[in-house]
């Protein structure tokens, strides 16, 4: 079975209800390794941005930089084949998310 790290990054305050979310609409794909689920690696960290005009911000101020508290958030996605269950997962992400422009990345695991 394919696997794939979703990474993303998300206010520290959002990051436990973005997880459950995910992990609840789907126990079987996201944050699942072996005989364990609902695991994820959290990490703190500082991101910056400059909302453009006519962009609306969660948090700051069009033309002004901002700072955020933020976590850095890896997580396992099961994946059937055909990549179905990685986009479902980035979908419930953006659902979930409260930013407008959500980074996230996404890494193919190889097992050895």
């Amino acid at each position: 079975m394919p696997r794939f790290k979703l990474v993303f990054f998300s206010p520290v305050k959002d990051t436990p209800r973005i997880l459950n979310h995910l992990f609840s609409k789907y126990p079987q794909e996201v944050g699942k390794i072996g005989q364990y689920e609902n695991c994820a690696f959290v990490s703190p960290g500082t991101g910056q941005f400059k909302p453009r005009p006519g962009a609306s911000p969660a948090i700051g101020t069009p033309g002004l930089l901002e700072f955020v508290e933020e976590n850095r958030v890896e997580v396992v996605v099961n994946d059937r084949g055909g990549n179905e269950e990685v986009r479902n997962a980035i979908k419930e992400l953006k659902n979930a998310h409260p930013y407008e422009e959500v980074a996230y990345e996404v890494y193919r695991l190889e097992d050895f």
